[in-house]
């Protein structure tokens, strides 16, 4: 099995190395990551949610954005985040950069996400066939952007720590539907 590396960044994200993802998590060691949102071509502006696969190394169960994951050396962002949508989703579509953001969250398993996290957008057709990879995603489902607000308003402890601010970026976004 190969070692996952991750891009180790400063507060600018300028590359300073690599280390092995799960050290990277053990150690709370600033690395880059993105985070994506698809949105459905569709009059609502949808945007498609995942629920974390229940035997994921940290935050199991929870709901997030489309995917999220991090780059691989020499790999850039959008790269990226076209290669994991593949491999979570079976989906492709052109992805847009339109920001980033740091966070630092920590679990009750000793891990924790120190991130330089990218947020990117894209839109998919309303008959776009999705196929989840059943080892990264245990559930999907479509939300307005106004009904994902309420939700993590009401039951914040139902979503991952990132997601809210993933949102707010993305929010700034004048390409993203509904938002």
């Amino acid at each position: 099995m190969v070692t996952e590396q991750v891009i180790l960044v400063d507060e600018n994200d300028n590359a300073t190395g690599t280390a092995e993802k799960l050290a990277a998590h053990e150690q709370n060691l600033l690395h880059r990551a993105f985070s994506i949102f698809i949105f459905r071509d569709s009059p609502q502006g949808e945007l498609l949610l995942q629920q974390r696969a229940l035997g994921k190394y940290h935050s199991p169960g929870l709901w997030t954005n489309t995917c999220c994951s991090h780059p691989q050396p020499n790999e850039g962002i959008l790269d990226a985040g076209k290669r994991r949508l593949k491999e979570e989703l079976g989906l492709a579509a052109e992805l847009t950069n339109v920001g980033w953001f740091h966070y630092n969250a920590h679990f009750p398993n000793g891990l924790s996400e120190n991130e330089i996290d990218h947020v990117l957008v894209g839109t998919i057709s309303t008959d776009t066939k999705i196929t989840p990879n059943p080892d990264e995603i245990h559930a999907l489902r479509w939300v307005t952007v106004d009904e994902l607000q309420k939700e993590l308003a009401e039951n914040p402890e139902q979503f991952t720590p990132w997601l809210k601010q993933a949102l707010d970026v993305a929010r700034t976004c004048f390409l993203c539907p509904g938002i």
